[in-house]
Parts: C-alpha cells; sequence; structure tokens
C-alpha cells in the first residue's frame, strides 16, 4: 500500500514554449493551409497545375462554404 490516492502536484503558472521549438511546425502547417487553399479556390482555369476537373469536382463544396465562385 505505497500508493497514494492523491494526484501528483501541478506547477503553478504557466508553461512556456520556445520559439524555436514552434517554428518549424508553424511553418510546416502554413506551407500546408497555403497549398489547400490554392487547390480549393484557385485549381482551374489558367493557374491549373493539374490537367481536367479531378480537383474541381473534389473540392467543388468546400469551394461554395468558403465563398469561392466556380459557376
Amino acid at each position: 500500500m505505497a500508493q497514494s490516492a492523491a494526484p501528483a502536484a501541478i506547477p503553478a503558472g504557466p508553461v512556456t514554449l520556445p520559439v524555436k521549438a514552434i517554428m518549424p511546425w508553424a511553418v510546416f502547417f502554413g506551407i500546408l493551409m497555403l497549398a489547400l487553399i490554392y487547390f480549393v479556390g484557385a485549381e482551374q482555369g489558367a493557374t491549373s497545375l493539374i490537367s481536367g476537373e479531378d480537383v474541381h469536382e473534389w473540392v467543388h463544396d468546400g469551394r461554395h462554404l468558403l465563398g469561392f465562385p466556380c459557376h
């Protein structure tokens, strides 16, 4: 019976994260979001990177939800 039912003490005050630890993830997710916005908003017509209508059809409802015109 050496175990205690009381939880361990929680340190007081906010936990700080160094910017050097967050920056690579912020850049990665920023680039990922820019690519996603491109495919949802601009992947058709003259700026199309992928030929055909496949990408447009996959993100069609998302385009309307975000307010991008497509018709």
